[in-house]
């Protein structure tokens, strides 16, 4: 009998990281700067590892590739996506990633990095930077050669509940305060633009990507609307953010018992408030804040209840 797949995530050391992970969370950080909680992750710079039932132990990408009757994609090479928590203690670096034909040319292999955030919580007036104001790829060049960062970029105001669509090719970085949930293609390419000229633990300033940056920056930028549309059912409500050709991001808000029926394909989830039961088959699973599991192809109809919020995502 099918059985939802409790994943423990992978926690990442940054520069930028804190440790709103653990009191957020009651993640068991390694250290003050933990920046990134792997939470969905088959990649194999930190797969995550499952939990429960049968397949307890066996890391994330070993179970895609040995049993994929329970994700439905035989002979699907890569999981595609990746589910994370960022903590940015401190400003990120400016960045961009590769869409999927640069990096398979330029990347091993690796998938680009389309990625969407959910602000969970932010500091107040927090703002991101999300895009740039160059017209041209020379224009662009000069700016960033010239370090004219504040007519460069683009600064957009946020607040928690807020969520954005981040397509390759576009120049980003979450700014200190700032606690996100990102639903991203499995990748772990970075190209950066700038880093405040900020040193390593050796003193080394921290290397930057320049050439391939400007290579796979979107020129001019492209503003992405994000349209959330809401659905109604008993005792939950469905929010979408998110339909593209990468993945499909929904938040549920549940407030007491709600049923769910998913059959033909698999569902990422990840409890970002308050707690509740996983109802099936006649068994049940608690759910917290901080919870991630995969619900597998062919698992049927489901309950959850209580009053949790979650964001569910799919390819």
């Amino acid at each position: 009998m099918l059985q939802p797949l409790f994943l423990k995530p992978v926690f990442k050391e940054r520069i930028w990281g804190g440790t709103a992970l653990k009191s957020e969370f009651g993640y068991e950080i390694p250290n003050e700067h933990t920046g990134e909680c792997w939470a969905i992750s088959a990649h194999p710079n930190g797969p995550s590892i499952i939990e429960n039932g049968p397949y307890a132990g066996m890391p994330l990408n070993d179970l895609w590739r040995e049993h994929p009757e329970l994700f439905g994609n035989p002979g699907a090479e890569v999981f595609p996506l990746l589910t994370k928590i960022l903590d940015a203690n401190m400003d990120l670096s400016v960045q961009v990633h590769p869409d999927d034909s640069y990096a398979l040319m330029n990347e091993n292999g690796e998938l680009g990095k389309t990625e969407c955030w959910y602000i969970l919580d932010c500091k107040e007036d927090a703002d991101m930077i999300f895009g740039h104001n160059a017209r041209s790829k020379e224009e662009l060049m000069a700016q960033i050669h010239d370090g004219k960062w504040s007519e460069l970029l683009r600064r957009v105001k946020i607040k928690p509940g807020d969520f954005f669509y981040v397509p390759s090719g576009t120049i980003h970085a979450l700014c200190e305060g700032t606690l996100v949930l990102e639903t991203q293609q499995s990748s772990d390419t970075t190209y950066r633009v700038y880093d405040y000229d900020r040193r390593d633990a050796e003193g080394n300033l921290r290397e930057l990507h320049l050439e391939k940056a400007i290579e796979v920056t979107t020129v001019p930028h492209r503003d992405t609307v994000s349209t959330s549309t809401v659905q109604e059912q008993e005792n939950a409500r469905i929010t979408t953010f998110a339909e593209s050709e990468f993945f499909s991001v929904y938040k549920w808000d549940v407030q007491g018992k709600s049923a769910f029926s998913f059959n033909e394909q698999y569902l990422l989830l990840s409890v970002i408030k308050g707690e509740g039961t996983l109802f099936h088959s006649g068994d049940r699973y608690e759910l917290k804040k901080g919870t991630h599991l995969i619900i597998p192809v062919g698992f049927g109809e489901f309950e959850i209840d209580g009053t949790c919020e979650l964001i569910v995502s799919h390819a």
